[in-house]
């Protein structure tokens, strides 16, 4: 006969390797789709070093973020890519794991201000981003 405080451990020790597989198999999906890129979200733009690590994504006319340890298929933040401005940005005077400069980026959407930490090759990009949306018609 098997002790249940055996059994008790090993289902637990099995969800636990189940979560962690559904986390690692989550972050690979976000960090491997096209149009994604590692940043660090602060809904405090003062404080860019408390940010949370993150992956964002570019949609059909909104930017995506998703916290890096968490196992929601959804979005943490989604900002409308008509609404968002970039306010400015400056350099962290740090490097990334691969030597890329890292830049804060200062962010409005609507009323909501932010800061999101990226390397300088994704700052290029989510401006070309920004300036690439379509033009809204004018009324005449």
């Amino acid at each position: 006969m098997v002790e249940p405080g055996l059994l008790l451990v090993l289902g637990a020790l099995l969800v636990a390797l189940a979560l962690l597989f559904g986390m690692i198999s989550r972050q690979r999906r976000l960090t491997h789709r096209v149009g994604s890129f590692g940043c660090r979200y602060a809904a405090d733009p003062e404080t860019p070093l408390l940010a949370v690590p993150g992956v964002a994504g570019y949609g059909t006319g909104r930017l995506d973020w998703w916290r890096l340890v968490s196992l929601s298929a959804r979005p943490a933040h989604s900002w409308s890519r008509d609404r968002l401005k970039v306010v400015g940005s400056e350099s962290l005077g740090e490097v990334d794991d691969r030597g890329r400069p890292l830049l804060v980026v200062h962010c409005r959407h609507d009323t909501e201000e932010f800061a999101l930490t990226m390397t300088t090759q994704a700052y290029a990009g989510l401006v070309s981003w920004l300036e690439a949306r379509p033009r809204r018609a004018r009324a005449f």
